[in-house]
């Protein structure tokens, strides 16, 4: 098992080895379409989606569902009461071949 920590473009972009799982956690901005596209190419047998930002979780959400993958779960939690500021957790899965 590998456990690494950097920019996920940065990281993915030289990675060779398959992934298993893959858990991301991207700043407010979201993942973004390049990230996206990298994970989906790679083929984790799950992705566990951490968001502090609906809208470009809603995105990136988006993104995957364009590519085939499956919502399987989602849980959102209301951690700062009385503002617009909500975290979502996620497990999306690929396509079946």
């Amino acid at each position: 098992m590998s456990i690494v920590e950097g920019r996920v473009d940065t990281v993915l972009n030289s990675w060779d080895e398959p992934l298993d799982v893959v858990l991301l956690d991207p700043p407010r901005a979201g993942a973004g379409k390049r990230v996206v596209a990298q994970i989906a190419a790679a083929r984790p047998r799950a992705v566990g989606y951490v968001s502090c930002d609906p809208a470009s979780f809603a995105r990136d959400l988006g993104l995957f569902r364009a590519r085939g993958w499956n919502l399987d779960q989602l849980r959102v939690f209301d951690l700062y009461p009385h503002t617009h500021h909500m975290e979502s957790f996620a497990v999306l899965s690929p396509p079946a071949e």
